[in-house]
């Protein structure tokens, strides 16, 4: 018991480090990597019929992709900002699907969406 509290600990304090070091690229890979962990976290939960953990679960990612949505610049994104924030949009309303009608599939499909874009902004690293 003691052990798990310590270890949440270390990873709460970790996490911390982690973000006053980072750059603004590599915040948003930070919120995406949670929001896919999140996402996969529901869908152990729903399956496990935890249904109050899956809810708490999706309300992370929802706020993740909101964070994402947030940082948008959309003066200097043009077009591709405009269609990631529509992207992030409908991501949002499937992840309420999912949690409103218990559907692993649109769990899948968010996770899915989600991965595909953080590889290609994983792709695009600052050099440096």
């Amino acid at each position: 018991m003691y052990a798990m509290a310590a270890i949440k600990q270390y990873q709460s304090v970790n996490t911390s480090a982690q973000l006053v070091d980072a750059s603004p690229h590599r915040l948003i890979q930070m919120l995406m990597q949670g929001g896919l962990d999140r996402i996969a976290q529901a869908k152990g939960a729903m399956e496990r019929e935890a249904f109050a953990e899956k809810g708490v679960l999706i309300g992370k990612a929802i706020n993740i992709i909101g964070g994402l949505r947030d940082a948008l610049d959309q003066d200097v994104g043009g077009d591709l900002a405009a269609n990631l924030d529509r992207l992030y949009e409908y991501m949002t309303m499937r992840l309420f699907e999912a949690s409103r009608h218990n559907d692993v599939e649109k769990l899948n499909e968010v996770g899915k969406l989600l991965g595909e874009i953080k590889l290609a902004w994983d792709q695009i690293a600052p050099k440096g």
